[in-house]
């Protein structure tokens, strides 16, 4: 079974968007527009431990911002974490 992961930041909520290829004679075609999505991990200081984070590069300056504590509450309470 296979099991595919959104392609959404875990912080910020961005996801894939969708548009047109607009060609040199102006022919649209629909394609994606796809958010740069990293693995990373951050050390969570209170459960002295790594959480591994699909996120953006905004949403580590977030991150880096307000803090993992802040951010990933932040994300729970809208639903982007569960």
């Amino acid at each position: 079974m296979l099991i595919t992961m959104p392609r959404i930041c875990q912080i910020t909520g961005k996801k894939t968007v969708t548009g047109n290829h607009v060609s040199h004679s102006n022919i649209k075609t629909r394609r994606k527009f796809y958010p740069n999505l990293q693995y990373k991990r951050f050390w969570l200081a209170e459960e002295n431990r790594f959480v591994r984070l699909r996120v953006t590069p905004s949403g580590m300056k977030t991150i880096d911002k307000i803090g993992l504590v802040e951010a990933m509450k932040r994300a729970k309470s809208v639903g982007f974490i569960d």
